[in-house]
């Protein structure tokens, strides 16, 4: 891009896949209860403003767990999930024509380290590599992002902090964590909660009774602890959540359980069959 290049830069807009949330503006505080000592470990890390990264199975709380930290810290919250297709531009910005004139926009990481903001990219190891390095720099010593199309290098604002999280389970070899990128962060490991913890985060989430989600955690680990299962994915809490909701919205807990977790895990006839005969014999009948 040349320097004579007439532009303007807007810094009140990025790529549409990137939410921003202000905490202190939400009328309650997210629901999350810890499984272990994460909250301690990610606030001392956010009093240094240190880079965290969040390991875990999918559905097991991660985002959530984002979300009340933000919300205790009384920090903006931005979030992006990561894919195959971002670019490096779709984090730190690029050049758009508007009515004729050349103006560049702030990508989500850029206002996040604009405003010291706390910036959160879910599954990174799904973005490509080469994209992944544009956070390098913010997340060792220099706290920096250059920004190459504007010529200028930006110094993290305040109480910006940068969080990243992955599946390492659910990851192939060749979808891995770079160790050059991991060595960066403080890596907190999150799990499916207890089955006391469990229960009452889905009856607080779904809005059914204890005894509901009850049956529903009893099904939940004994899906998880199936020898030899062939699923890639086991049940999450968020799928436990989901399939409560639907027993919360007039549904019967077996067309529940079959729409949100069985017909979900897998489309393979006999697994589905499988996994309906170990419904039948975990789940009460009315």
């Amino acid at each position: 891009m040349s320097s004579s290049r007439s532009s303007t830069v807007a810094t009140d807009s990025g790529p549409a896949d990137a939410e921003s949330t202000i905490p202190p503006g939400w009328e309650t505080a997210p629901f999350y209860r810890a499984v272990g000592n994460e909250a301690e470990v990610f606030r001392a890390a956010a009093r240094g403003g240190l880079p965290v990264l969040l390991k875990g199975p999918t559905g097991c709380g991660k985002t959530r767990f984002v979300e009340a930290m933000a919300n205790e810290l009384g920090r903006e919250l931005i979030t992006v999930a990561g894919h195959e297709d971002m670019t490096s531009a779709d984090l730190v910005g690029r050049f758009l024509l508007k009515g004729g004139e050349t103006v560049w926009v702030d990508g989500p990481l850029t206002r996040a380290v604009r405003e010291g903001a706390l910036f959160y990219l879910d599954e990174v190891v799904e973005a490509r590599q080469d994209t992944t390095v544009v956070i390098h720099p913010l997340a060792d010593h220099r706290r920096e992002l250059p920004v190459d199309r504007l010529g200028t290098t930006l110094r993290a604002a305040p109480g910006f902090q940068l969080v990243i999280s992955y599946n390492p389970g659910y990851q192939s070899v060749l979808k891995n964590l770079k160790e050059s990128t991991r060595q960066r962060f403080i890596a907190i490991d999150l799990d499916y909660p207890s089955a006391a913890t469990e229960i009452e985060v889905v009856a607080h989430e779904a809005g059914v009774d204890a005894e509901t989600a009850r049956a529903l955690v009893s099904l939940g680990n004994a899906i998880r602890n199936l020898d030899g299962s062939p699923l890639r994915e086991v049940s999450s809490t968020r799928m436990l959540i989901l399939a409560g909701s639907l027993v919360a919205g007039g549904l019967d807990l077996r067309a529940a359980v079959q729409s949100a977790v069985v017909q979900t895990l897998s489309d393979d006839r006999d697994v589905v069959r499988a996994l309906g005969e170990l419904v039948d014999a975990v789940l009460p009948r009315s």
